[in-house]
């Protein structure tokens, strides 16, 4: 499979984007106007027909695989249930087609959000095995159900609207939908929703501690891909005024797939571009029919050429030359850090936290309070259970015992998600990043956090998004490269750009992991200062490391784990002469 990247270019200014916006919707109305007044012959009529429903459906791949990561091989089967609503609701039941249309598409959704619900938890290969078995299953019903779908015949006749009675009249309607739909998909990544689709797709962890609900947004995905193929579907059927299950099988699935791959499935302008080309390129071939088999391996090889060649499809190989940077503002703002202060002195209770692995108690029974603006430490020799308690806090493992307290709040039985919005932020050793955006792209969903007072006080708006982000980044010391894809900085800036995206979410509780690993020591000397800096504006800090000399300097408390449980607690210098805390460190004789 093709490699997925961002081939969007950054934000344009609001004059520019209202002038796209105008020049997008002129070029919608000359295409139906040349759809519904230029001389076609049938068979070329038919082709525009297939190529204009079909891109509709693929539209949806780009929303579900392109967005949000996900496999779905069942797009041929939610085509073909807007496709069945409407064949046999206009004819069978005599209802209008506007109505049947809206049934179709109602029926996929329901039926792509159920089948989202009950296997986007698998994910991988086991989510294509599902979603083979959906349109297989699909497929056998629309067959073998002869007294409702009419079997391998099919349905006939399928009646237009009045309005677009006439096939040229009804192309040019098939037109001004693609287009519009092609609009919110393009528009769809700058949304809430769109972001939080990018996040998943490009790290689910990352996503989930940033307040994304990972599960809720792969089954938004999900139905929002199912719902366009039903609607490409009910374009379909109305087009041709005919359809049969063989039309609707696995293999057109594939041909979806294949579409939306080839072109580009970042986009929907690789999608449109990918559903022509492999429509047209037969048509093309169509000479070479004579010669048996010459004519398969030629469209065959095309294709393989082109996913080798351009892994990114053939919009993502064009659009990368194409990336514009936004300028931005001369002067960047103060980064606010007001943590909420509800639940007294203590910002972080834990109580008789465990965490076992069958036999193995990881962490057993740990007990340890976080004073409200302190440096807290958590530190213990390798295999102590540090990140696995950090885990546990932050959600991420579900507790075996005992409880965690943020601010005068139980959060134990809260998803990571429901964490973070109640004020927790967090890093990982392993520096997780979303790897196809901008700086600014990851900061802004780090800001864009449910409870995050200080955006919603302004609205929550993109200009309140993008000014957080920036203040941020530039608290951190990477205002300058802000639209610069995270994969061209280095380790040390990457770790920089995922403290400000915690900071921009203006946390209660900020949750470091060890977050000096694998800096060089001009860099530790940095993050030391971040760190007298952060604390300086009154956030509290929980942080775990092995470097001793960053520890001492930063906390002013200290909690020791040793096999799971803990052996010291209280002032830093106090912890660190303890002998049992030595002994762990350094052994004894």
């Amino acid at each position: 499979m093709t490699s997925i990247s961002e081939t969007r270019a950054a934000p344009l200014p609001a004059g520019r984007q209202l002038a796209g916006h105008i020049a997008y919707g002129l070029f919608a109305i000359l295409a139906a106007t040349l759809a519904a007044t230029m001389s076609f012959d049938g068979y070329i009529l038919n082709v525009l027909m297939q190529a204009t429903t079909y891109a509709v459906a693929v539209f949806g791949l780009s929303v579900v695989l392109g967005l949000c990561g996900q496999i779905n091989l069942a797009q041929a089967g939610f085509f073909g249930l807007g496709a069945y609503a409407v064949g046999l609701g206009t004819t069978d039941y005599g209802m209008s087609y506007w109505i049947c249309l809206a049934l179709g598409m109602s029926i996929s959704l329901i039926a792509g959000g159920l089948l989202g619900a009950t296997t986007l938890r698998l994910g991988g290969h086991y989510l294509a095995m599902v979603t083979i078995s959906f349109q297989q299953i699909l497929t056998l019903f629309m067959i073998n159900s002869i007294a409702f779908t009419h079997g391998p015949d099919g349905v006939r006749q399928i009646a237009r609207p009045t309005l677009f009675a006439g096939q040229q009249a009804y192309l040019a309607f098939c037109v001004v939908v693609l287009a519009g739909v092609g609009w919110l998909v393009w528009h769809l990544p700058d949304t809430r929703l769109g972001r939080a689709m990018r996040a998943v797709r490009d790290n689910e962890l990352a996503a989930s501690v940033a307040g994304i609900d990972v599960y809720r947004t792969k089954v938004a995905a999900f139905a929002i891909c199912a719902l366009l193929g039903g609607l490409g579907g009910g374009l379909f059927a109305g087009g041709f005024s005919y359809v049969s299950p063989d039309q609707f099988s696995f293999a057109e699935s594939i041909v979806f797939m294949t579409m939306a791959l080839l072109g580009g499935v970042a986009s929907p302008i690789g999608s449109a571009i990918g559903t022509g080309l492999l429509i047209l390129i037969p048509e093309w071939l169509r000479f070479l029919k004579s010669v048996p088999g010459l004519y398969l391996a030629i469209y065959g090889l095309s294709v393989i050429l082109i996913m080798v060649f351009m892994p990114d499809g053939i919009w993502g190989f064009i659009a990368k030359y194409f990336h514009r940077a936004k300028a931005l503002p001369s002067k960047l703002g103060e980064l606010a850090l007001v943590p909420a202060e509800t639940g007294g002195p203590a910002v972080l209770e834990v109580q008789n936290l465990s965490k076992h692995f069958g036999g193995l108690k990881a962490v057993d029974q740990i007990n340890f309070t976080v004073r409200r603006g302190s440096v807290h430490a958590l530190i213990g020799p390798n295999g102590s259970g540090k990140t696995t308690t950090l885990n546990m806090l932050s959600g991420l493992y579900r507790a075996t015992g005992g409880k965690v307290i943020l601010d005068g709040r139980d959060i134990s039985s809260l998803p990571a998600h429901q964490r973070t919005e109640a004020g927790l932020g967090r890093t990982f050793q392993n520096i997780r990043l979303f790897r196809t955006m901008t700086a600014l792209e990851n900061v802004v969903i780090g800001a864009e956090r449910p409870g995050n007072t200080l955006i919603d006080a302004d609205g929550g708006g993109r200009a309140a998004l993008q000014a957080r982000a920036l203040a941020a980044l530039n608290f951190v010391g990477l205002g300058s490269r802000a639209n610069e894809y995270v994969t061209a900085f280095s380790y040390g800036h990457q770790r920089l750009i995922e403290i400000a995206r915690a900071l921009a979410a203006n946390p209660t509780l900020l949750l470091l992991d060890e977050p000096a690993a694998g800096l060089n020591t001009t860099e530790k000397r940095e993050l030391h200062d971040l760190l007298k800096r952060i604390a300086a504006s009154g956030l509290t800090i929980l942080i775990i490391d092995h470097d001793m000399t960053l520890v001492s300097e930063a906390a002013s408390h200290i909690t020791v784990l040793n096999f799971g449980r803990r052996i010291a607690d209280g002032e830093s210098l106090a912890v660190l002469r303890h002998p049992d805390v030595v002994s762990a460190y350094l052994g004894v004789e």
